[in-house]
């Protein structure tokens, strides 16, 4: 959901947790020199603002007033980081499960600090956000194919590489076999059951937290519909959703949930 339809106030709070989160994944993926050292600076940094000091980085200045207007715990944050320090070790997961781990890690808090920010945190949103936001990371997965393997990382699982026939260096290549394509929309339906799974929350939630929430998961579905759209062809580079499909599918998810 674009930040610009939301109010000041949120926006504000919104776009100082994703800088965060921003600076956090180039540390992970473009930074110069050791970045596990550079993470785990960056993390001790940024556990000054529950310490009561003030943090060095500009952006962690710029997320202290929301850490404090919103009640925000360091843990979110924590597991972005430690999902980062663990790319910088682990490339290749042998399974779904393991997968969905790294997703609780890389992906699941920043949906938490969204509610946080409503004021919409509770055991039974949660669940549901992790839902949606696993979702939404194994797309960008898929969409990420060639991208991820020239870092030499591999997200797909390596199991469902082998059931599927899809040899590693294929995913370097200008063109999706046939093989790949069918591990592709396997893992593209994998991930449209957790975003029904998930979409329960937008009826739990009320005002602009409800439009948010529809946002990011009609953006899960928009990108379903581009990867169906390229008949499940992500190389070299996967495609991008439409804004008429997001904007299509947030009317249709809001009015859902208001009946």
């Amino acid at each position: 959901m674009a930040l610009r339809l939301l109010p000041s106030a949120e926006r504000a709070h919104l776009q100082a947790i994703y800088d965060v989160a921003r600076v956090i994944d180039d540390l992970g993926d473009e930074a110069e020199g050791d970045r596990v050292a550079l993470l785990q600076a960056f993390r001790n940094d940024l556990r000054r603002i529950w310490h009561g000091a003030e943090p060095a980085a500009a952006v962690l200045r710029r997320l202290l007033p929301t850490v404090q207007a919103c009640a925000l715990e360091p843990e979110p944050f924590e597991r972005l980081i430690q999902a980062n320090l663990q790319d910088q070790t682990v490339t290749r997961y042998p399974t779904q499960d393991e997968l969905i781990a790294y997703c609780a890690l890389s992906a699941d808090p920043v949906g938490r600090l969204v509610l946080a920010v409503y004021g919409a945190a509770t055991p039974e949103t949660a669940v549901l956000s992790d839902r949606i936001c696993t979702a939404l990371q194994i797309l960008e997965h898929c969409q990420d194919v060639g991208e991820d393997y020239a870092r030499d990382r591999i997200y797909l699982p390596q199991n469902e590489l082998r059931r599927f026939g899809v040899r590693e260096e294929e995913l370097g290549g200008q063109r999706t076999g046939p093989q790949l394509e069918r591990l592709v929309q396997k893992m593209v339906a994998d991930a449209s059951g957790l975003l029904a799974e998930g979409r329960p929350l937008i009826g739990m939630l009320s005002g602009t937290a409800r439009l948010a929430v529809a946002g990011y998961l009609a953006g899960g579905l928009a990108t379903i519909d581009a990867l169906r759209r390229a008949h499940w062809n992500v190389l070299p580079t996967g495609p991008h959703p439409r804004k008429r499909d997001v904007a299509r599918h947030a009317a249709g998810l809001l009015m859902g949930a208001s009946r």
